[in-house]
């Protein structure tokens, strides 16, 4: 979410985070394949493992990166603007989840 108050020059990390996610994909299948041929089972299961949930978050990222300006708003996109105090009625800031109540008699 933006906030406004963010510098104009910053970018999603969603693409260096896809570029990291693919290399550790790639890492791991490859540990993966040397522990195999080592005859070392239970390393190569773990590589195997790590290679899921590299691979699970590359989907993730690419899916963040195809809905487009929700995740990654560019320049063209205005900042949200900011709450100034408008869910303060609504007891979101201090913990309390309802409105507040009237404690005259």
């Amino acid at each position: 979410m933006r906030t406004g108050n963010e510098p104009l020059q910053a970018r999603s990390p969603l693409k260096i985070r896809c570029g990291l996610a693919l290399w550790g994909v790639l890492c791991t299948i490859a540990g993966a394949v040397a522990f195999v041929d080592a005859d070392r089972p239970e390393w190569a299961a773990a590589c195997a493992a790590l290679a899921m949930v590299a691979a699970t978050d590359l989907v993730m990222v690419i899916r963040h990166i195809r809905q487009g300006p929700h995740y990654q708003p560019g320049k063209d996109i205005p900042p949200y603007a900011p709450d100034r105090g408008r869910n303060d009625a609504f007891g979101i800031r201090n913990g309390t989840g309802g409105r507040r109540r009237d404690t005259r008699p």
